[in-house]
């Protein structure tokens, strides 16, 4: 993994989390890297969810696409706002 493709999946995190805040309902104050591990989370979380309903061709793990990465990451956030903090 070369470090054009970390930054990269720095912008894409930070994009979605920062989706995932606009479509959440309320104020949830979270810093620059707080919202890059929520769309980064919520990729990975929504790569699970997908892989769960479509089964993969081949068998491996894909990271969700943006519809799912958002999704993920509103449940992540939703968990954290219920539970967490």
């Amino acid at each position: 993994m070369g470090i054009f493709s970390i930054i990269g999946t720095i912008i894409v995190g930070f994009i979605v989390g920062l989706l995932a805040r606009w479509i959440f309902p309320g104020t949830v104050p979270l810093g620059f890297w707080l919202t890059v591990g929520l769309g980064i989370g919520g990729s990975v979380v929504g790569g699970v969810i997908g892989d769960l309903i479509w089964r993969s061709p081949d068998g491996k793990f894909h990271p969700a696409g943006w519809f799912m990465s958002v999704a993920g990451a509103l449940l992540l956030l939703w968990g954290y706002t219920n539970y967490i903090a």
